[in-house]
This record gives structure tokens, sequence and C-alpha cells, in this order.
């Protein structure tokens, strides 16, 4: 029994102040670096987007702030989740929502980036690129550029679930704001053969 991989268990901790309604998670139980490892990323990346709020909206102060998460993947070691802020200035039209993910393995606390989730030299950029191009087609998704969609960025954000990476851009990034969040989900097992087997893809697969 020492071999399972049990989930991780996930506290959620709660700040208000003024219009604040700050909401966020934190690991527990573990009793290890890892888990003040993580948990200080964590913090770090609610504080980052109550910070990137005030930036591009430029403003002192908001009528009202949420911020929430979802857990999206605990299991196998492996822990991702999303962070959300939400936030409305005084005499804006409507407010602005930003998402954040981190992916850790919780064995060591470590959270990778998207570039760490493939082999060296794998092309994943190209890769992944075509598929979430083809699913813009698919989808008919409308994109703002009239270029159209050219690549991800090498760091695009993304987060796993339920054996899927799900890639993501930020409203207005790519697509009107209409459409909020474009996410597109792509299955492992399609991207098997440049995945890093020692990080959390390869985890997840069960290699």
């Amino acid at each position: 029994m020492s071999n399972v991989a049990l989930p991780v268990q996930i506290q959620t901790k709660v700040f208000h102040q003024n219009e604040k309604q700050i909401y966020y998670p934190q690991v527990y139980g573990l009793n290890s670096p890892a888990e003040q490892h993580m948990n200080r990323l964590i913090v770090q990346l609610v504080n980052n987007l109550i910070q990137a709020q005030y930036d591009q909206q430029q403003v002192n102060e908001f009528t009202e702030m949420i911020s929430t998460y979802e857990v999206k993947t605990n299991e196998r070691n492996i822990l991702s989740l999303t962070i959300s802020n939400y936030a409305y200035a005084p005499y804006h039209a409507h407010g602005l929502t930003i998402m954040k993910s981190l992916t850790f393995d919780i064995r060591t606390g470590k959270n990778y980036s998207l570039n760490e989730l493939f082999l060296p030299n794998s092309r994943y950029v190209d890769v992944l690129s075509q598929k979430v191009l083809d699913q813009i087609e698919e989808r008919q998704i409308d994109i703002l550029n009239d270029d159209g969609f050219t690549q991800i960025s090498p760091q695009q954000d993304y987060y796993v679930a339920d054996q899927v990476l799900v890639l993501y851009f930020q409203p207005y990034e790519i697509t009107p704001g209409y459409v909020g969040f474009p996410l597109f989900p792509i299955p492992i097992y399609e991207i098997e053969n440049i995945i890093n087997e020692s990080g959390p893809l390869g985890s997840l697969l069960g290699q």
C-alpha cells in the first residue's frame, strides 16, 4: 500500500477585505517541504492576479473583486488547478476575469510549465498549434487577428483534466470578448509520442 498515490487534501482559505473576497486552496496533510512550496506558489499566484487586475484595468480601486479556484486533476501524485480573479472597476462597462493555472508533482512540489511536459526537440509548439488551429476551424471560433491564428506560446497557459491537456487563452487575447476563455482540450493519447514520460502527462498515462 505504500506505493498507492492518494489524492492530496485541499482546504479552502478565505480572505475578506472591503470589496475583496478571496477564496484560494491550500494543500495540507503532507507535512513536507513540497507542501510548503506548493502553498507558497499558490499564494503568490493569487497575489499576482490581484495586481494584474490593477495593472490591466489601470485603476486604484474596485467595486467588487472575487477570487476562486477549481481543482482539475488530483490523482497519481499530480495536482492541477486553476485560479480565477474577477474584478469590476467603478464606471467600467463590465468586469474583467483573469485565469491562471498550476500543475504540480505533489512529491516534489514542482510546478510544470508547458515545455516541461514534452520531450526535448519534440516540436511541441507546432504539434499543439496545429491541434488548436484544427479546433478553431471545426468549431468555427471567431478570431480577432485578421490573419487568423498562428501558433501558441511556448509557455502557453494550460491545465490537465481527466487525461486531457487543456490549452487556454485569456479573454480578448485571440477571440472577441463574448467567447470568454477559449479552451482547447487535447486528449493525452493523441500526443503520447512527444510526452515527457517523467512529467505529469506521463504519470497520468500510467507510464
